[in-house]
């Protein structure tokens, strides 16, 4: 019936928490009311936990801030970093979901070439609801999408895919660049839209940007975290990218897929490539040794467990990269107390330490 107020049910509504960090108000819902009003909110709130912040009226949500995660956690919370968007993985934790997507609060609604909104929330859940291909190529990509298939050559043995852990959507207008780039190319910005959606080869690494990523957090959440950033620690903006090392090594273990590409969303605002520098210099150093340490790194068969593979992935990091610097002999200790965290609230039958200080009415 047209001008039927009655709306679509969303694709996962009850299997899916939406998580955003923040240190300011969150007007961007707005623009995103459309596809994400039927869905929970897991808000972290970043920085001083006296400052209040607004959401707009009509959305669920749950507001997490400094002083929820130390009450919550306790002396555990020493692995939630501070002054960093690294906090929002402690949205993970909580949730009670079988997916998450997480999105920046700068990010808006993008448009098509045809000029059309995109719902980056739906093409998320159907690249994780669908297979992967890690371990052949497929020319066309994503064979499982309507209008394309395997191509010729491709061995039937696998056409069956991989079992989907993590979509990694990308970005129009600003870029996820590093300080050196955004310096040397301070104008550039992402006009191309490629309609494609492709698995990112087993044994191979990637730099995973947490500002549009939906994963299922049953199959691979202990594996998402963050790392120790910002506030007290020697580098900041290696969050995400430290999560996407970890998650992909142990992907290929399990025998799991990553896909990326589709969904757009549209990243509004650059940071400030000299605060971005300073945060980021040891990291860019440092990766020359983060690389090749996680391209070799191997997990034994007895790891059959996500949380398994982290704490075994936490005692390499301590034996190999604590030679690099100190600072990844604390990160390595981290690792294993947001494993302990996780479990502990997991197995948590009432999970009575879960109390929103926010809900919308």
């Amino acid at each position: 019936m047209a001008g039927s107020a009655i709306k679509p049910t969303p694709l996962l509504k009850d299997e899916l928490d939406i998580v955003i960090p923040t240190i300011r108000n969150l007007d961007f819902l707005e623009m995103w009311r459309p596809f994400f009003e039927q869905y929970h909110l897991i808000i972290v709130q970043d920085g001083d936990p006296s400052k209040t912040i607004k959401v707009p009226d009509g959305f669920d949500y749950e507001l997490y801030n400094r002083n929820d995660i130390n009450r919550i956690l306790g002396p555990k919370a020493s692995c939630i970093s501070f002054k960093d968007s690294a906090c929002r993985c402690f949205g993970y934790m909580v949730s009670k979901k079988k997916y998450i997507y997480t999105i920046d609060d700068d990010c808006f609604v993008a448009k098509n070439p045809s000029g059309e909104q995109i719902n980056a929330l739906e093409q998320h859940i159907k690249n994780l609801l669908s297979p992967s291909t890690p371990y052949f190529f497929n020319t066309l990509y994503d064979p499982y999408r309507e209008g394309a298939d395997f191509v010729r050559g491709y061995p039937f043995s696998l056409r069956e895919g991989a079992t989907t852990a993590v979509s990694h959507g990308l970005w129009l207008n600003i870029p996820d660049y590093d300080a050196p780039t955004q310096l040397v190319k301070p104008l550039e910005r992402n006009k191309r839209y490629v309609d494609a959606v492709l698995t990112v080869p087993k044994g191979t690494l990637f730099p995973m940007c947490g500002m549009n990523l939906a994963f299922n957090r049953e199959l691979i959440g202990p594996a998402m975290y963050f790392g120790l950033m910002g506030d007290g620690q020697p580098i900041g903006r290696y969050d995400d990218m430290w999560a996407g090392w970890c998650m992909k090594v142990i992907c290929d273990h399990m025998g799991w897929g990553v896909k990326t590409g589709l969904p757009y969303i549209w990243h509004s605002k650059a940071s400030n490539p000299f605060v971005n520098l300073k945060k980021e210099y040891r990291g860019i150093y440092w990766q020359e040794d983060l690389i090749p340490f996680f391209q070799a790194a191997v997990l034994p068969k007895e790891c059959v467990t996500v949380q398994q593979c982290y704490i075994e992935l936490a005692k390499q990091v301590k034996e190999k990269l604590g030679k690099v610097d100190p600072y990844f002999i604390k990160l390595a200790d981290a690792m294993v107390t947001w494993i302990e965290a996780w479990d502990e609230l997991s197995s948590s039958e009432e999970k009575s330490s879960k109390q929103p200080n926010g809900t919308a009415k």
